[in-house]
């Protein structure tokens, strides 16, 4: 049976425009389009961590925690005379079925790179978004996290035939730009260390692109992993009633070597 999802969008909208009414709640009225923005980022994190927890249950929670977000910054403009949520909804509608000519319409594709390239092709001659300034690093957001917008940054250079020739160039690159650092760290400059860092991690996102690993993925589970053999590390102290500042490296380190050997 079909869900009456028009139902369920008029129930959460009817909140927010509770919440926002003059007798609603006096902080949601007096939230703006900027503080919703940073709502809006940690909602989405949170979405991700759920997905990587694979507990439906999370999911559910944090997809409605973002959606609400997404309401509540169309109910902002909705106020100030700009667009409301109908108008947001009808022109993704139209956007989607626009752009997937093959699935809504007659057009005839033979694989996955066809449709990329007809969805560029509607984008620019359809809808008429082309770069600006013939920029090809145009539409890429800048408040993007650093590696997900160096990992686009580097595959339009890539795609416009700025790039290495295989996986071993950038290899030599990495160890080039880690001499690099270390003769900038020898030098004590500050400005130029934190250039060096700074090459040294978008050719890792490089590096990462030439052998097809999403260097944001690869960096949230090793953090993940960290976080995990440390707390392994944190539980066995306590075990033995100490704590962190009380255990030298050497104890810390041959807890890590258990963890390790646990593959936690």
């Amino acid at each position: 049976m079909k869900k009456h999802y028009k139902w369920d969008l008029q129930k959460i909208s009817g909140i927010i425009d509770r919440l926002r009414a003059p007798d609603g709640c006096m902080w949601d009225r007096e939230q703006k389009k900027e503080d919703v923005a940073r709502y809006l980022i940690e909602e989405a994190y949170e979405v991700l961590d759920a997905i990587d927890g694979e507990s439906p249950e999370d999911l559910k929670e944090e997809l409605g925690d973002l959606l609400f977000q997404v309401l509540f910054l169309a109910k902002i403009s909705e106020e100030a005379g700009e667009f409301d949520i109908s108008d947001v909804i009808k022109e993704i509608s139209e956007k989607m079925i626009r752009r997937h000519p093959h699935v809504f319409g007659e057009k005839k594709v033979k694989n996955v790179e066809e449709i990329k390239s007809n969805w560029k092709d509607i984008k620019i001659h359809a809808e008429g978004k082309t770069d600006k300034d013939d920029s090809i690093f145009y539409g890429i957001p800048h408040s993007m996290p650093s590696l997900l917008m160096a990992k686009k940054i580097t595959e339009k250079a890539s795609k416009a035939g700025f790039d290495w020739e295989n996986t071993e160039g950038v290899i030599e690159k990495v160890e080039e730009e880690i001499e690099e650092l270390k003769v900038a760290i020898h030098s004590k400059n500050e400005e130029q260390i934190k250039d060096e860092i700074g090459d040294i991690f978008f050719t890792l996102v490089n590096l990462s692109r030439f052998i097809k690993v999403n260097p944001e993925d690869a960096l949230r589970s090793t953090i993940k992993k960290f976080v995990k053999r440390f707390s392994f590390i944190e539980a066995k102290l306590k075990e033995q009633g100490k704590s962190l500042s009380q255990s030298s490296l050497k104890e810390m380190d041959d807890l890590w070597d258990q963890s390790k050997n646990k593959e936690i």
